[in-house]
């Protein structure tokens, strides 16, 4: 099997109780009087802002990929762009929000910081203007004009890095000059997600899936960026005791695979990813590998190739890592298919790929990048008209 063909992909190997950095919470400022009457109010009524966001927002579709009837494996997409702020971040950011607020942590007229690849800053800055607090984001200056424009939009401030590694101390930095709060998505997205339902994405897969031929999932495919999507629905799936498993794609570029494979919290990668939004430099402490299946390393040129195979099968264009859980999710189908099994396979549409015309969608981006897709696109090809993998 050539290289372009074959992203090492083995089952869960023991990376369960990897020892982790101890994170603390922030020091509590002593600027507010939390027992005041003022802040109170300003408290109630931001909460309030923001759930009224959850309570407006309908929820997103599950679409289909289509696939053979025949083969008796159905292949779907939950398309996260749909959300106000276009991303899967957005049901982060509105998490994240609420757990800053009720521990005390955001206040009236100081700034949130995050460090972010763009698409958690977007639904950030969102959700900091709903309450009205300034907003900046850390971010490496190779992010997609159309997030920083995005972030301008919802009336937050970008502030670049040449070094992506360094966006967590420039966030901390800031937070402490400013007497803001640094949000730190990659420390606590696992812990501010309800994980055992109140509408999670997980809760929402399942209830959208009751009336379909199967509705438990043999696979759910999820991407990480944070570790916090995967953690949450493998979470769930746990709690209710489901037999569903739980796939996390890795792109080039990222240490997560490592990390689960090998065990080693300390796994790092100096080399920033080519996907935003998923993919880390270092064992991100919501990056859950104890609560995962398994794991595949996926080429980027392959992502690539999935994202256009994406859009000539249902029309839509959709973000790297969408084609970094989409290529997976057919490597899954292709080996139900093979071993003769029938069930369905759920992964995400985490952003539209309108974000990305000038990247993923460029060829001259590509050919710049060095990633021939062209192995990658003719993989997918035999496989949707044949039903084989090729070897």
């Amino acid at each position: 099997m050539s290289t372009a063909q074959q992203p090492h992909t083995p089952h869960r190997a023991g990376a369960d109780g990897a020892p982790r950095t101890a994170v603390h919470a922030p020091t509590p400022t002593v600027d507010v009087d939390r027992t005041d009457p003022d802040y109170r109010s300003w408290l109630k009524e931001a909460v309030r802002k923001v759930q009224a966001d959850a309570n407006r927002t309908a929820d997103t579709h599950l679409l289909r990929f289509p696939l053979p009837e025949e083969w008796g494996i159905d292949l779907y997409l939950k398309d996260e762009s749909t959300h106000p702020t276009g991303s899967l971040k957005h049901r982060l950011a509105r998490s994240l929000f609420l757990y800053g607020l009720c521990n005390g942590w955001i206040r009236p007229g100081k700034p949130v910081i995050e460090a972010s690849s763009g698409s958690t800053a977007v639904s950030e800055a969102y959700f900091a203007s709903l309450i009205g607090v300034p907003f900046i984001a850390v971010m490496p200056a190779t992010t997609s004009r159309e997030k920083t424009r995005l972030i301008e939009f919802h009336g937050g401030t970008c502030h670049l890095v040449q070094d992506p590694r360094t966006v967590y101390e420039v966030s901390a930095r800031l937070a402490a000059e400013s007497g803001g709060h640094y949000m730190d998505q990659f420390t606590y997205a696992e812990r501010a997600t309800d994980w055992r339902g109140n509408n999670n994405i997980a809760e929402s897969i399942y209830e959208q899936l009751r009336l379909e031929r199967y509705p438990e999932p043999a696979w759910i495919v999820a991407t990480a960026g944070t570790g916090g999507t995967s953690a949450t629905i493998a979470r769930y799936v746990h709690y209710m005791q489901y037999d569903t498993r739980i796939c996390v794609p890795d792109p080039e570029n990222s240490c997560f695979f490592d990390g689960w494979l090998t065990g080693d919290a300390t796994a790092h990668c100096t080399t920033p990813s080519r996907i935003e939004g998923v993919g880390r430099p270092r064992m991100e402490p919501s990056f859950v590998p104890g609560a995962i299946d398994r794991m595949m390393k996926v080429p980027d040129a392959a992502s690539m190739a999935a994202v256009r195979a994406l859009e000539a099968a249902i029309g839509r264009k959709a973000g790297g890592s969408t084609g970094t859980g989409l290529w997976s999710a057919l490597r899954i189908v292709g080996e139900m298919h093979a071993a003769g099994r029938t069930g369905s396979v759920v992964t995400l549409l985490c952003d539209p790929g309108d974000r990305y015309l000038d990247k993923y969608y460029s060829d001259d981006w590509l050919a710049a990048q060095g990633l021939d897709i062209t192995p990658y696109a003719r993989t997918l090809d035999t496989f949707l008209s044949a039903g084989v993998w090729p070897d």
